[in-house]
């Protein structure tokens, strides 16, 4: 884990791997007091290097004590294009590459971004010490365990150590590296095959952490699920040899009243087949990643705990395995929810909406302040959105709103899409039933969401976070790494720290 420090000492006389220098156009127009200004002049009078967004130069140095130079071009001051997002991912990148040319320490002055007292460096100067945390402790993310050699990856293995920032707000710091640490946690579990995490091994992971961090956890096995009538995760995890299973995880703070509860519940299907509504080869990959929502909700309670937020947090991972077999549940068949609710089957690919109509049904007994369910649900979420930006879907204007400007501050892009349209809550009904678990092609991310209304109280606020279309990364790029995100952890989490 790269290690975030503050650095007091003189910035131009600094030995080490690697310096990073974060510049916007006007820096290179006219160079800044900065180390290795030299070097920068020269390559900006010869136009080698613009400071245009998105643009990034590896200099290697071959005298003085910096091995490396690594210029990231921010674009205009005044362009809505530098801001925190763009500074986050440009400077993981940055120091992705640093540790990958075998840096094990890099120094990234960032005090000439304040003259003047402009964007992006100037009046909330302790946020940007939790984005430099953040870009620090995700930067050398890689799943790689399972590789003999490292090395050989086509992405290098990672050497970086420790980034040091002049001026750094230490707290700010923590707390970025915090968020990124949450993140990496989740992604860690969400990366694990299907052969390695079922949902027994899963509530294995949760009482480990829940050791390790002083949580509360609770495991109910399928005899514990019928008992207490979740008749539709059940109903799913019919298909698998590995039974389903229910975990609860709950931060309490101590010492003082919590200034509110708020329940996370996250979608933990392992390996998704599709059930008897089998599907294609080319869809299974990276179906093991269909348990990112309740991975997430991992991440989530881990920086709660490692915070120490003053908030009480409860999270309600619904986990099964959706297999074929001779005992899966079949299109047509009709199951019980907890809340009582009959659901006929048309399609047994639409699981997910159904393990978390039991989990919605326990998370609104709870009485909380407020629910968030996390998900990998539908295909037409990531039609809608593409491969960069998440579904949010809620009934409640306020918590709408608290959830994004959340995500605005930690870079993860959320869409508000109606959670409410009585054209398509039409579609919900069965001629047999109360309810169809799917609906038509169109709005199908909709449909979802007012399916899943249905389980909880109305007199809650609720968001659904769909994350269908940014779960799994196919190479890395900014803060995203190869493979699965953990998308929303951080948003959740700052959203926590709000209240």
């Amino acid at each position: 884990m790269v290690e975030l420090k503050v650095y007091g000492g003189n910035a131009a006389g600094w030995s080490g791997g690697a310096v990073v220098l974060l510049l916007r156009e006007e820096d290179c127009r006219s160079v800044p007091e900065v180390p290795c200004r030299d070097a920068v002049k020269e390559l900006a009078a010869r136009k080698d290097f613009t400071g245009k967004a998105g643009t990034s130069l590896r200099v290697p140095l071959l005298s003085g004590g910096v091995r490396n130079l690594f210029l990231v071009g921010l674009g205009s001051g005044e362009d809505e294009a530098c801001s925190a997002e763009a500074v986050r991912n440009a400077l993981t990148a940055a120091l992705r590459e640093a540790g990958r040319h075998r840096c094990e320490s890099a120094l990234v002055p960032m005090e000439h971004l304040n003259v003047g007292g402009g964007r992006p460096f100037g009046p909330e100067a302790p946020d940007w010490s939790v984005v430099v945390g953040e870009a620090s402790g995700l930067s050398g993310y890689a799943f790689d365990k399972y590789k003999e050699r490292k090395e050989d990856d086509d992405e290098g293995a990672f050497a970086l150590r420790e980034v040091l920032v002049p001026g750094l707000d230490e707290a700010g710091g923590r707390r970025g590296m915090t968020y990124a640490a949450a993140q990496v946690a989740a992604r860690d579990l969400a990366n694990e095959p299907g052969c390695v995490i079922n949902p027994p091994a899963l509530a294995d992971r949760a009482q480990v952490m829940a050791k390790e961090l002083g949580l509360d956890c609770e495991v109910w096995d399928e005899a514990r699920l019928k008992e207490e009538r979740m008749g539709a995760l059940l109903a799913v995890g019919s298909g698998s040899a590995t039974p389903p299973r229910l975990i609860r995880l709950s931060y309490i703070p101590r010492g003082g009243k919590a200034r509110g509860k708020v329940v996370f519940v996250g979608k933990g299907i392992t390996f998704d087949s599709g059930g008897l509504d089998i599907k294609p080869a080319s869809s299974m990959t990276t179906m093991k990643g269909d348990k990112s929502g309740a991975c997430c909700v991992m991440g989530i309670l881990r920086g709660a705990a490692e915070m120490k937020l003053d908030v009480e947090v409860h999270g309600i991972l619904a986990s099964a395995e959706n297999m074929p077999s001779g005992s899966s549940f079949r299109p047509d068949d009709i199951v019980r929810a907890r809340n009582g609710k009959t659901i006929e089957i048309n399609n047994t690919d639409a699981e997910g909406r159904l393990v978390l109509a039991d989990a919605l049904c326990l998370a609104s007994e709870m009485r909380p302040d407020a629910i968030v369910d996390i998900a990998t649900l539908t295909g037409a979420c990531a039609v809608a959105l593409g491969n960069w930006r998440a579904g949010l879907f809620s009934r409640s204007d306020g918590l709408s709103e608290a959830l994004l400007a959340s995500a605005r501050r930690r870079g993860e892009r959320f869409w508000r899409l109606p959670a409410e349209d009585d054209r398509i809550a039409e579609k919900l009904k069965s001629p047999f039933a109360d309810l169809v678990n799917s609906g038509q092609r169109y709005g199908g991310a909709t449909f979802a969401a007012l399916f899943l209304g249905n389980f909880v109280d109305r007199s809650i606020p609720w968001a659904h976070l769909d994350i269908a279309g940014v779960d799994f990364m196919e190479k890395a790029w900014g803060v995203y790494a190869r493979g699965a995100s953990a998308f929303g952890v951080r948003t959740c989490l700052d959203y926590l720290a709000s209240l």
